[in-house]
């Protein structure tokens, strides 16, 4: 039986980038700073974090029979995750992702293939023994029927599971696939706009319980340098995200939902979980890219004593 603790179920991605000294337009194309490819997706890079901060990870998504695939595929085996259920679709990989990345500001703007969510995988493609035998399934809520169906699983065998809701822009909405997840998960990481967008409320503690209400037993609503929110039955609390010199918030979002698995296989009390997820985003955000910047877990032990003093501050499991 696999050693892995934690399992991703969604999107692995291929990534271009591109720093751009500024975003470019038919009359100003400008000029790159730098180019680099990377594996990329929300889940896929939370499963790397995973795997980097020393938590043995599979992850569970496809990947195109053409070159772009295959390096995707490659760019987890280079990070010792465990691909052994990754499924092949034949063809070019349509999960990909062109990301222009300001140089003055480190924010970008991704441009993706068309058809990036077409050949989802089936209930009958996955592994349920492989998946149950993890702690924690992430999911990012691509694969929208596998990942409900894996999630049943998963707490039918006693595990938990993370859903990663990305940001939705002013006026977006949270269709109903996600909605049926959010219902049945224990942990909901959510970017900026996600909160309105799925309750249509404004106030971020606001939304925090309405979200409980939804189902999910831990809400952290994540709002870039404004920081983290978290919202329990129990508590809510904020987070300060870290001043640290921004070159790429690519993949920020990703490696907090992984750092924060992390944190709570580590049995932290919340705070101090949110405290290591959001170290781990700074630290990120200093290198081009998604997974380039992941720092080790005892990086990220370092920064934080470095930054808070005697850290954790409480015993495993306690506030």
């Amino acid at each position: 039986m696999s050693n892995v603790r934690v399992v991703g179920l969604g999107r692995a991605v291929f990534d271009v980038l591109a720093r751009t000294e500024r975003m470019p337009t038919w009359e100003d194309p400008g000029r790159l700073v730098e180019l680099d490819v990377d594996g990329g997706g929300p889940c896929a890079t939370a499963i790397v974090a995973v795997q980097r901060l020393g938590i043995p990870a599979g992850m569970i998504g496809t990947y195109g029979s053409n070159r772009a695939g295959q390096i995707k595929l490659q760019s987890l085996v280079e990070n010792h995750v465990d691909v052994s259920r990754m499924v092949q679709r034949p063809g070019p990989e349509t999960q990909a992702v062109i990301a222009f990345v300001d140089a003055a500001t480190g924010e970008r703007i991704f441009t993706g293939v068309r058809g990036f969510d077409d050949g989802a995988l089936t209930v009958s493609e996955l592994d349920r023994a492989y998946i149950t035998a993890a702690e924690f399934l992430h999911l990012d809520g691509g694969h929208a029927e596998a990942a409900l169906q894996a999630t049943r699983w998963m707490h039918e065998a006693g595990g938990k599971v993370m859903l990663d809701g990305s940001s939705v822009p002013a006026g977006g909405t949270v269709g109903p696939q996600m909605r049926a997840l959010v219902a049945e998960v224990d942990i909901l990481i959510c970017g900026s706009g996600f909160g309105p967008a799925l309750t249509g409320k404004q106030d971020l503690w606001e939304i925090g319980k309405a979200i409980l209400d939804m189902g999910p037993e831990i809400v952290v609503q994540t709002e870039g340098k404004d920081g983290a929110y978290t919202t329990t039955r129990q508590e809510e609390f904020h987070t300060p995200s870290f001043d640290v010199e921004v070159l790429d918030t690519t993949g920020c979002g990703d490696v907090f939902h992984g750092a924060y698995i992390v944190g709570q296989l580590h049995g932290w009390g919340l705070r101090e979980t949110a405290q290591f997820a959001s170290a781990v985003a700074a630290l990120k955000a200093r290198k081009l890219g998604g997974r380039a910047g992941i720092p080790t877990f005892d990086e990220t032990i370092a920064f934080l004593r470095e930054r808070l003093g005697d850290w954790p501050h409480h015993p495993a499991g306690k506030e």
